[in-house]
C-alpha cells in the first residue's frame, strides 16, 4: 500500500493537506470534509478502488467519478456500492467564451478567511447539504492549489449568500485531459438577489479558463429540473460519465425504492406529524403528496389530511366549500358579511358594480385564491374577472370590497389558537433588475421557504396589478421602492403572513368562534377583513376547512390540533375561548 493510500484511510483530522492530496497520476483521493472525491480514472486496480470506497467514514458522502469501468467496480461489491442516478454535465471551455452579466447587489470572489469558511457551512446547512469542518476548508484553501473555494457576498453587508467549490484536475493529478470540476454549489434560500448560482458557476469557469483547462464537469441529480435548466442555459452539455457511491444512510433514497415517510410530507402535514411523534403517537403516511396520515394512540386511530380530519363532517366541509352558503350561515348567526350577489353575467352585475363602486369577484367553490380578483372597479374589469372566476367554477360570487387587511384566525375545538395578518406579495426594487426578474426571484425564494407551496404567478392578474401602479414587467424598479404585485393575500400566490395573536381584539376572536360553531366545523381558518387588529371592526370573508397550521409558527397550532384529536393530552392555556370577557383590553 502506498503512502497516499494509507493517508486516505485516516480520519480527516489525522492527515495534513499535503498527505491527503499529492500531485500524482495514480490512486488519487481528495478530502473535502463532507466526504472524499475519488478520481476513478487514476486507479488501475478496481479491487483497490472498491476498497477505498468501502472505507467511507460514518456520516460522510464519498463520491467516485470517472471510474474506468463503473459496472465492474459495482460488481466488486454489489451489496455496498451503487451507480449514482445523477447526470454529468460538461462545459467545454474556450478562450473566446462570452462573459456573463455582471452580478448586481453581490460580488463573487475567493474565500478570504476562516470566518467565511464557517459562513459557507451555514449556507450548506440551509440548503440541506452536509457541512465540512471549517478548519479543513481553510487548510485546503491555504495549502492545496488544486481546490478553489469561491463565495458570493452581499455588497451592502458582506454576508455570504452562496458558495461553490472547484477542483483543478491538472494540478491535482496531472490530468492529461486538462480537466476540472465543480462541486457543492449552494445558494442561501433566503437570499433575495437573482443570478447568484449562475454568477458563481461563470466565475469558477473563468478561473479554470484562465488556466487553459479544457472543460469543467459537474454532477446533478437526474430529476433536478431547475438546476439542469440553469446549467444547460450556461452552456453545459450532458456527457456519459458515471459516479459510484457507497450504500449509506445519507444515500439511501438514491438506491432504494421510494418509501413515503414523514420526510416526504409537505410543511402543513409535517408539523402535525412532528408534534404527534413527540407525544409518542404512531404515524403512518398514507399519501405524502396530499398530506394524508393515520395517527394511532391508545387503541384509537384518526386519519388526517393536513389539518382536515375525520372529525370534520362532510356537511361542514361542503358549507366551507360553497362560499355563498357560508355567507348565509354566518350572516344568520349575526356576523357581518359584505354586500354581495350571485353573478348572473348580465347587466345586473354591472348595475351592482355601479352601486357599490368596488368589488371582489370569486368562484363560489375553490381554494388557494384561484380565480379571485380583488379591486374590480370598471365594467371591462368586471367582465374579465367574471370570466376568470368562471374558469374555476360555473357559479361566481360578486361582493362589495371592504377596506382593511386580511386577518386569518385559526379556530380549533372552539378556541382561537393563532391570529395572523396576511399581506399580498410585494417586491423591493434594486435599481438594476426588472420587475419581472424581481418577481421571479421572490417567487423562487418563497417556494424554497415553503416547500414549493407559495409562488407568485406571472399571469395577467399580476401584470394588471403592476400596471395599475404605473409599471410594466420590463421596467426597472428604483432601489428601495416597494411594489405590491398581487391584490389577494393568499399564501399560495406569494403572500406573506405576520403573527398578531398577542394583539388581536377579543371581539374578533369571538366572531371567529361563533362562525366556526355556526358552520359546525371543529378546525377552521376564519378570514376577516379588518382595518385594525386591535379594534373590533370587521367584515367576514370566508372559512377554510383545512388551514395551514405551519404558517402560524411559533403559535402552538399543531399542539392544539393533536389535543383535539386525542383528548387528555396537555391543554393550551394560551388559546382564546368564548368564556373570556369580550371587553378585555387587547393583549
Amino acid at each position: 500500500m502506498t503512502a497516499h493510500t494509507e493517508a486516505i484511510t485516516m480520519g480527516l483530522h489525522d492527515a495534513s493537506p499535503q498527505e491527503l492530496v499529492r500531485e500524482m497520476s495514480d490512486d488519487v483521493v481528495l478530502e473535502l470534509g463532507w466526504g472524499r472525491l475519488i478520481f476513478g480514472q487514476t486507479f488501475a486496480d478496481p479491487d483497490k478502488l472498491a476498497a477505498v470506497l468501502q472505507h467511507e467514514e460514518q456520516g460522510r458522502r464519498d463520491i467516485c467519478i470517472y471510474a474506468r469501468e463503473s459496472h465492474v467496480l459495482v460488481a466488486k461489491s454489489p451489496a455496498e456500492l451503487f451507480i449514482d442516478p445523477s447526470h454529468t454535465y460538461r462545459w467545454r471551455l474556450h478562450p473566446d467564451d462570452p462573459e456573463g452579466p455582471a452580478p448586481v447587489g453581490f460580488t463573487v470572489r475567493p474565500l478570504r478567511d476562516q470566518a467565511e469558511a464557517d459562513e459557507m457551512n451555514r449556507v450548506y446547512v440551509r440548503c440541506g447539504m452536509v457541512p465540512a469542518p471549517t478548519e479543513l476548508i481553510w487548510n485546503n484553501h491555504l495549502h492545496c492549489d488544486a481546490v478553489e473555494y469561491l463565495v458570493a457576498v452581499r455588497d451592502d453587508d458582506g454576508s455570504v449568500i452562496g458558495t461553490v467549490t472547484g477542483v483543478d484536475h491538472k494540478r491535482l493529478f496531472n490530468d492529461p485531459e486538462d480537466g476540472s470540476s465543480l462541486w457543492t454549489l449552494a445558494v442561501d434560500p433566503t437570499a433575495s438577489l437573482p443570478g447568484i448560482g449562475a454568477s458563481l458557476t461563470r466565475t469558477l469557469a473563468a478561473v479554470f479558463r484562465g488556466r487553459d483547462r479544457a472543460y469543467m464537469d459537474l454532477s446533478v441529480a437526474y430529476d433536478n429540473e431547475a438546476a439542469i435548466a440553469l446549467y444547460e442555459k450556461l452552456g453545459f452539455q450532458r456527457v456519459p460519465v458515471l459516479a459510484v457511491k457507497r450504500k449509506n444512510a445519507i444515500n439511501e433514497p438514491l438506491f432504494t425504492p421510494a418509501r413515503e415517510t414523514v420526510d416526504d410530507l409537505n410543511p402543513y402535514a409535517r408539523i402535525i406529524a412532528d408534534e404527534a411523534m413527540r407525544r409518542g403517537i404512531h404515524i403512518e403516511v398514507l399519501d405524502a403528496e396530499t398530506g394524508e396520515m393515520r395517527l394511532s394512540y391508545g387503541g384509537r386511530s384518526v386519519v388526517t389530511r393536513e389539518s382536515l380530519s375525520e372529525y370534520t363532517s362532510a356537511v361542514a366541509m361542503s358549507r366551507c366549500d360553497d362560499k355563498r352558503l357560508t355567507r348565509r350561515i354566518v350572516s344568520e348567526a349575526g356576523i357581518v358579511v359584505p354586500k354581495g350577489r350571485l353573478a348572473t353575467f348580465d347587466a345586473e352585475d354591472h348595475a351592482f358594480l355601479a352601486e357599490v363602486g368596488d368589488v371582489v369577484v370569486k368562484p363560489t367553490r375553490g381554494e388557494q385564491g384561484k380565480g379571485i380578483t380583488v379591486g374590480v372597479d370598471s365594467p371591462q374589469a368586471l367582465d374579465a374577472a367574471l370570466a376568470r372566476a368562471r374558469e374555476q367554477h360555473p357559479e361566481v360570487l360578486i361582493e362589495q370590497r371592504a377596506p382593511g387587511d386580511d386577518l386569518r384566525l385559526v379556530v380549533i375545538d372552539g378556541k382561537v389558537v393563532a391570529a395572523a395578518l396576511r399581506r399580498p406579495a410585494a417586491i423591493v426594487g434594486t435599481g438594476k433588475h426588472t420587475i419581472r426578474e424581481l418577481i421571479e426571484t421572490q417567487s423562487r425564494r418563497r417556494a424554497a421557504a415553503t416547500g414549493g407551496e407559495s409562488r407568485i404567478p406571472l399571469d395577467d392578474v399580476t401584470e394588471a396589478t403592476v400596471a395599475e401602479c404605473g409599471w410594466s414587467f420590463d421596467d426597472v424598479l428604483p432601489e428601495g421602492e416597494r411594489l405590491r404585485v398581487r391584490k389577494t393575500a393568499n399564501l399560495h400566490q406569494g403572500g406573506t403572513i405576520h403573527d398578531v395573536t398577542a394583539t388581536v381584539h377579543p371581539e374578533l376572536c369571538r366572531v371567529a368562534v361563533v362562525a366556526a360553531e355556526a358552520i359546525g366545523i371543529p378546525v377552521t381558518g376564519i378570514d376577516l377583513l379588518v382595518p385594525d387588529v386591535t379594534r373590533d371592526e370587521y367584515v367576514f370573508v370566508e372559512a377554510n376547512e383545512r388551514p395551514g397550521l405551519a404558517n402560524h409558527e411559533p403559535q402552538p397550532t399543531a399542539q392544539a390540533f393533536v389535543d383535539f384529536l386525542f383528548p387528555g393530552q396537555p391543554g393550551l392555556p394560551q388559546a382564546w375561548t368564548p368564556q373570556e370577557a369580550t371587553d378585555a383590553p387587547p393583549r
